[in-house]
């Protein structure tokens, strides 16, 4: 597998600009193991391959994977690992894995199916911005035609039986991507997260479960699947989004009365330190770019293609600067290539206007 087409096509959850948009993206995922197999972790080699090569061959059959992609773990580089798990396609612990493990991805990359991982089948559904319900929608339908051609673990009891008993139940997490900068910068957010595990939803920075939080991007999920109806489950986790976009949407303006300067000054030393950068390490870059999505927003500079920031977002991790170069780089040849590239594609954008919000 040459992952070079990914990085030539936009990724599934990202905006094709910013839109002025606070929820990033939203996903869906569903998890489901077969009738009488053991989960993979308990499983031997030899059964996960029989797993995987069964799933691999009847999956892509599906009408909701349409033009898919059937990607063995074992076949392919760390580097195009990487870039998979940059594009939100895999998992870190897939990504581990090597004989017997895999992912079924659809040709625009809004679907992607790992199989043994934590469970058989890991199924998600991507989509840009506040769209649970459209990312619900087809995760559903793939999921119904699933079950078609598979048998699932089911208990009448307890619902759809997973590896992990977090997940037991629908099987269903569902998340949305937040860009959140006006909370940090009140120093609200720790009460925003405080709040939303009181209520049983989860708050994960940028790249899922156990990552720090970059560019001011946290996601939001639900926590409980046992007892709940899918569709109550996106229902309450959509509403509380909206509420913290308006959280967030009122600490931006509060911030900008408070201490306009400040705002301007993030948002200016963002602009120039990536347009004349030449080392840029992965976080800063991020955070970096996050104030200028932030300036974006809020009227305070215009790009003349706003969809660079997302394009950035993405263009500047590790795996896909390493593969837009050809070969492995160090950790200073990464930062250097990152600033040179954040540095030519802003020179093909350039700021075109400098207005105070009123």
């Amino acid at each position: 597998m040459n992952t070079k087409q990914y990085i030539d096509q936009s990724s599934a959850w990202l905006p094709d600009d910013t839109g002025g948009g606070i929820a990033i993206s939203s996903r869906v995922r569903l998890a489901r193991n077969l009738k009488d197999q053991s989960f993979p972790s308990w499983a031997g080699d030899d059964a996960c391959l029989n797993i995987w090569q069964q799933l691999s061959a009847v999956l892509p059959e599906c009408e909701v994977l349409a033009d898919a992609q059937v990607v063995s773990m074992e076949d392919i580089s760390a580097l195009d690992k990487q870039v998979l798990f940059e594009r939100h396609l895999i998992s870190r612990e897939q990504a581990e894995r090597k004989s017997g493990a895999g992912v079924i991805i659809r040709g625009d990359e809004s679907v992607a199916v790992m199989v043994n991982e934590e469970d058989h089948i890991r199924l998600q559904s991507l989509r840009p911005g506040l769209a649970l319900r459209k990312a619900w929608e087809t995760a559903d339908a793939l999921d119904s035609q699933m079950e078609e051609i598979l048998d699932f673990a089911f208990s009448a009891q307890l619902g759809h039986l997973t590896a992990c008993p977090s997940n037991v139940g629908t099987g269903m997490r569902a998340s949305v991507m937040l860009h959140t900068p006006g909370l940090v910068l009140m120093d609200e957010m720790n009460a925003v997260i405080k709040g939303m595990a009181k209520i049983g939803l989860a708050v994960r920075g940028l790249w899922g479960e156990g990552s720090e939080s970059a560019g001011n991007m946290f996601q939001v999920s639900n926590q409980i699947t046992l007892g709940e109806r899918e569709e109550d489950i996106i229902q309450t986790l959509d509403q509380i989004v909206l509420e913290i976009i308006e959280h967030e949407k009122n600490a931006r303006w509060r911030v900008f009365e408070q201490n306009e300067q400040r705002v301007h000054d993030q948002v200016g030393r963002a602009y120039g330190v990536l347009s004349n950068a030449h080392i840029l390490n992965s976080k800063e870059a991020l955070d970096l770019l996050s104030y200028l999505r932030l300036g974006v927003d809020m009227g305070i500079v215009k790009l003349k293609d706003e969809a660079v920031i997302n394009e950035l977002l993405i263009a500047t991790q590790p795996g896909h600067l390493q593969k837009m170069q050809g070969k492995r780089l160090k950790a200073h040849e990464r930062d250097v290539a990152r600033a040179a590239l954040v540095r030519s594609k802003l020179q093909k954008s350039p700021k075109r206007a400098n207005r105070k919000k009123s």
